[in-house]
């Protein structure tokens, strides 16, 4: 049992780091090969920041374990809003003034509205996660296309001026291609790690890859977001903040989820229909009201008491989990 958990923690340490260092050099070759900077922000450094999750699921369907992939996507939805956003909006209030993330939250609900009907007939196919793929790929256009027209329309949106200046640093190319090799190798190696243990740990423990996922694996691939989220916040960028969240999770119902079902179509375990992807359903609906607020004084900002109410739906949703397996 202690060389599957060490297996879990090195694991995740080892993706977080190399996560960072394959958006390093990715976006420093994007750079130099001439990518539009706004492209680099919301498109490589989007995917980059859900890789670990995607790497994830990957490696599990690969090695007969979909369902901890299913749960992965799933949980770290659930954590990025109750977990990392609760816990931000607790130290800080999130103000959305951004036009384009206030258009960007309901693509949020869309791709989990999109994502329940594709599986609610027990069954993820590859035509299942070709469609979520394509959603993805046609949603990233768009947003791509809004914030080029903004950008020529000298319209200096809160969301974009943030992105754009928490680019990374230009690397020589020599050092770009040496951190995008060795990123995307130790994705590779430490996803296989983490779910090398996960998978090993259930089977200690007589629990399902499912819960796995859910719970160790999930809120540990959603501790860069929670980093991430803090930081933005700190520093003033709310957008960004909020950002993060909103892209990790579209990338994560039509990216992520979509990885099981593209490399090993299996059967949807039952509570995933009527328990986990109706909390993440109810969620996505929580997060669009607290976002664009009931009340005037509350309108397009993530309060301290809304941070509250999202921590405790994850302490909620995890007593739940426990509570199940246990029975």
């Amino acid at each position: 049992m202690l060389l599957f958990a060490t297996a879990i923690l090195v694991g995740l340490v080892l993706l977080i780091w190399s996560a960072d260092r394959f958006i390093d050099g990715a976006s420093s070759i994007a750079r130099i090969v001439g990518i539009s900077p706004l492209i680099i922000g919301m498109l490589i450094i989007g995917l980059g920041t859900s890789a670990p999750e995607m790497l994830v699921s990957g490696a599990a369907a690969l090695q007969g374990n979909p369902g901890l992939g299913i749960g992965n996507a799933i949980g770290s939805n659930i954590a990025n809003i109750t977990l990392v956003l609760g816990v931000t909006a607790i130290f800080y209030i999130l103000p959305v003034h951004s036009q384009l993330l206030r258009k960007e939250l309901p693509l949020v609900l869309f791709s989990a509205i999109l994502a329940w009907f594709l599986i609610s007939d027990g069954f993820f196919s590859r035509l299942d996660g070709i469609i979520l793929v394509i959603a993805l790929a046609v949603i990233l256009f768009w947003m791509i296309m809004s914030a080029k027209q903004d950008v020529k329309q000298h319209d200096h949106d809160p969301l974009i001026e943030e992105t754009l200046e928490e680019l990374p640093e230009e690397l020589p190319l020599k050092h770009s291609i040496f951190w995008t090799f060795i990123g995307l190798l130790l994705l590779l190696v430490s996803s296989k790690m983490l779910v090398w243990g996960a998978s090993n740990i259930a089977s200690q423990l007589g629990v399902s890859d499912l819960v796995i996922g859910l719970t160790i694996v999930a809120i540990g691939t959603s501790l860069p977001e929670l980093a991430a989220t803090i930081s933005s916040a700190r520093k003033g960028e709310t957008d960004l903040a909020v950002g993060n969240i909103v892209g990790s999770n579209l990338f994560n119902t039509l990216a992520v989820l979509a990885l099981p079902g593209l490399i090993q179509p299996l059967k949807i375990p039952s509570e995933v229909l009527s328990r986990d992807i109706l909390v993440m359903l109810v969620l996505t609906v929580v997060l669009l009201v607290f976002s664009f607020g009931c009340f005037k004084d509350s309108r397009y900002k993530i309060t301290r008491n809304k941070g509250i109410i999202l921590l405790l739906a994850f302490i909620a949703y995890e007593s739940l989990l426990f509570y199940q397996t246990v029975q």
